[in-house]
Parts: C-alpha cells; sequence; structure tokens
C-alpha cells in the first residue's frame, strides 16, 4: 500500500508513518515546517523514519505542493497538516488558520476528486463541540466552536462532507481529544508542564483547574487513523476519545507523582476559547472501526515522562 501523509513531521504524523512503515507500506510525507514551533524538533520527530527505503519526505506548502504529481500510485491519503492551536487563532493570526486549515484542505480534496483512492482520513479536534452541555459528546452533539481555530477544523470536516456527497471522495473525518505522548507539540500542556517542573518552575493553569478533558494516548490515536482508513465509512464522523474524562487536577497530580515531585500551581485567568469539558462517546468508533483505547492515563503519563527524561537526558 502507497501513503500520502500530509503534516508528515508533527507530533501525530510521525508516529503514523512510524506504524505505517513497520506495516510494509510505502510513505509519501509532506510537511511545510512552519515555524509555530522549532524546525529542529519536527526534525527529531522524523529521525527514525528518514532513513528508511520506504519514505520519502517532500518540504512543501499543500497551498503549492505539486498534489498530481504526489498523488500518484497514492491509495490512501491521511491528511493531518493544520495549523494548530486554539489561544493563538484570534486576531491577525486567524489569517494563518483559514490558510493552513481550510484552503489547504480544499486544495488537497480537489486533487483528489478524479482518484481512485481507498480512503481520505481528515483530522478534526474535539474543537468543533464548544461548550456543551450534554456529555460525553456524541457526534450528532451541536457544534459551536468558541475558538477561531474550532471554526476552521468545522469548516475542514464541512468540506471534507460536500466532496464525500458530491464527488463521491471517500473521506473520514477524525475528531481527537487531546493527544498526549512522547513528542508531543511543545505548546500543549504536558510537554510545558514537564519543561517547567524540569526547571523547578511553577506550573501555569488557567482556571482553577477543575476543567476536564477527554486525554487520548498516541498509540490509541494512531491505531484509530489506521483502522478509520480500513474500515472507516466514506462521509462518516467518528470521535476518537481515551475513554475517561479526567480534570487538570487529576491529571498534574498523576503526572508529578511519576517525577516525584510536589507542584506550585501559578493559577491564570480562563484563556478565551478553552472548552471548559471534553468527553467523547466513542460507541460509533468502537462499533464501526473497531476502535477501542488501550492506554490509560497513568501508564500514557509513564511513557511520556520516560520519553521526556531519556531526550532531555535527565
Amino acid at each position: 500500500m502507497q501513503c500520502l501523509i500530509t503534516g508528515a513531521a508533527g507530533f501525530i504524523g510521525s508516529h503514523l508513518c512510524e506504524r505505517l512503515l513497520a506495516a510494509g507500506a510505502r510513505v509519501i510525507g509532506i510537511d511545510c515546517f512552519t515555524d509555530f514551533y522549532p524546525r529542529q524538533i519536527k526534525e527529531r520527530n522524523l529521525a527514525t523514519v528518514r532513513t528508511h527505503s520506504a519514505f520519502t519526505l517532500h518540504e512543501a506548502n499543500l497551498l503549492e505542493a505539486p498534489l498530481p504529481s504526489l498523488l500518484r500510485n497514492v491509495e490512501v491519503v491521511f491528511h493531518l497538516a493544520a495549523q494548530a492551536g486554539v489561544r493563538t487563532s484570534w486576531g491577525r493570526e486567524f489569517a494563518t488558520y483559514t490558510n493552513c486549515n481550510i484552503l489547504a484542505t480544499q486544495r488537497l480534496l480537489e486533487a483528489c476528486r478524479d482518484r481512485r483512492l481507498r480512503r481520505v482520513v481528515v483530522a478534526s479536534s474535539s474543537s468543533v463541540y464548544g461548550d456543551c452541555d450534554e456529555l460525553p459528546l456524541r457526534e450528532e452533539s451541536p457544534l459551536r466552536p468558541v475558538s477561531p481555530y474550532g471554526i476552521t477544523k468545522l469548516a475542514t470536516e464541512h468540506l471534507a462532507s460536500l466532496y464525500a456527497s458530491k464527488f463521491t471522495v471517500p473521506v473520514v473525518s477524525l475528531r481527537y481529544f487531546t493527544v498526549y505522548g512522547p513528542r508531543q507539540r511543545p505548546d500543549m500542556a504536558f510537554s510545558r508542564f514537564l519543561q517547567r517542573l524540569a526547571r523547578d518552575e511553577p506550573l501555569e493553569i488557567y482556571g482553577d483547574g477543575t476543567q476536564t478533558r477527554d486525554f487520548t494516548y498516541i498509540d490509541d490515536i494512531i491505531d484509530a487513523t489506521v483502522r478509520s482508513a480500513e474500515r472507516g465509512l466514506a462521509g462518516a464522523v467518528y470521535n476518537i476519545g481515551g475513554g475517561s474524562r479526567v480534570s487538570l487536577n487529576e491529571a498534574i497530580e498523576t503526572l508529578t507523582a511519576q517525577l516525584k515531585k510536589a507542584p506550585h500551581l501559578l493559577h491564570q485567568a480562563p484563556q478565551v476559547g478553552d472548552m471548559r469539558h471534553t468527553f467523547a462517546d466513542i460507541t460509533k468508533a468502537q462499533a464501526e472501526l473497531q476502535y477501542t483505547p488501550r492506554v490509560p492515563l497513568a501508564e500514557g503519563l509513564r511513557r511520556q515522562v520516560e520519553w521526556f527524561l531519556l531526550s532531555s537526558g535527565g
């Protein structure tokens, strides 16, 4: 099988490259190495696949990449490239989000229109829900994003749905819920906390810490992503969560217990655009993808801490 992965050098993309290559697939990766975080981190993400004979990397922006030639002989497309980050999506930066998340997705889907593809898997986000009174969140729950980032991810879902219904592009959209684990982006909470704990600095908490998240370990995310390419129904949307709802305070306790450190918490005002609670109903993914999350938070954080200590020389 030959696959195309956009955002191949990112947190999720690099793990997906490794999984597919290990399964015997040929992988074409695309990444434009945006300056959202240092390039060297992404380069390090690709360290284990760079020399693999079945892996090819194209450094290109999806708005300019020669997609028709890159898609030649490709059977499955995994579209993970996006401008990430809820809190940075306001103001002038919104133009970057529309370019990277909406326009780039539309251009990719256009290029997929006349191809005989098995699947096009599009990464979406729990941010499309916004604040919802009913938990757990079902795929049919109201979609009211509370951040510009969430709006752009919802737009990509609508585009995917349109191309599936109007042009029979076999698109599957996955709503990822708070992904963590080794190589997590440096702007994300557990990465920031580990860096601060290593320097004995206080942990900045936005709000009182009682907000909850459905944390999903990277291996489970990759498992669901691969399964969606094999089993996902064209035009369908699936919640991909970790299977439990945990408060930020509880997560911090679990993380600091791994390091045997007592944290000093520095509470800040809640951030505009942050959702109060997330919790995925994964019934549909369980039934149609045979997806079941296998890594509980304590074990996942143990693995992330172990990776952090090893990679930082701690």
